[in-house]
């Protein structure tokens, strides 16, 4: 991944240290599976195009879409079966209704301007089309702040906050589920002093050293480590909401 830098604004698979983030990405996008099988499919923010080339297995076509130059010229080379294009999430160069389901994850709290981008998403979906978001929680990511925590997030948003942010782009069948630490890594957290997370935030902010330990139980974080329920949103660590352009 040489020519894609990690920055800490997205995820890259296939590197040890990153590896608890890249994980927690992928669950979402493996849960989305199913509902883009033989769909026209927009990933809107497709960052390294690791969950675009994931959907492309089961979709009809999926057209990957990032700002960035670099990513996008790398998405280009390293996942050829997506088409891929450089654009403005909030201006999207596709005609109205022209795709059947619209990805988006982990971006809409990089954006400034979230109505806009979700309207964009409702234009460009056919009607019956499937939107289908996540994001960081609120409450959970950056608790007690009013800014958020991640240099790179403008606004992040908590369950209510999502879902009134769908419903007023004019969505329909609003959907909300929360992804929590499954049972070994609830013990993981155990082990590193109460939250693996934050065990990986004291690294980045001392020297840059890893504990061999903690190391070791990143690098073996699976997608079965997570659960993704409808349950106790507003403990969950990322939201996922899925809804329908009537």
């Amino acid at each position: 991944m040489a020519d894609l830098p990690l920055t800490g604004e997205r995820t890259i698979p296939g590197i040890p240290e990153e590896n608890y983030w890249f994980r927690r990405h992928q669950v979402v996008y493996r849960a989305l599976v199913p509902a883009c099988r033989d769909l026209v499919v927009l990933e809107a923010g497709c960052g390294e195009g690791y969950g675009a080339d994931l959907l492309a297995g089961v979709a009809r076509r999926v057209l990957a879409v990032d700002y960035d130059a670099l990513t996008v010229a790398h998405v280009r080379t390293r996942y050829p079966r997506l088409d891929v294009l450089r654009a403005n999430l909030v201006a999207l160069p596709l005609a109205a209704g022209a795709v059947d389901a619209v990805v988006s994850l982990q971006v809409i709290e990089h954006l400034w301007e979230q109505e806009r981008f979700l309207r964009e998403c409702f234009r460009a979906l056919a009607p019956g089309g499937r939107l289908m978001v996540s994001t960081p929680n609120r409450i959970t990511f950056s608790p007690g702040r009013d800014t958020p925590l991640n240099p790179f997030h403008t606004r992040e948003l908590a369950p209510a906050e999502l879902a009134e942010l769908v419903a007023g782009a004019g969505f329909a069948h609003i959907e909300l589920r929360g992804l929590h630490h499954g049972p070994r890594l609830r013990a993981l957290d155990a082990a590193h002093g109460g939250s693996i997370i934050d065990a990986q935030v004291r690294v980045a902010l001392g020297d840059g050293t890893w504990p061999p330990r903690l190391l070791a139980d990143v690098a073996a974080v699976t997608c079965a480590d997570f659960e993704l329920t409808t349950g106790d949103l507003e403990a969950s660590l990322d939201l996922l909401v899925t809804a329908v352009r009537p």
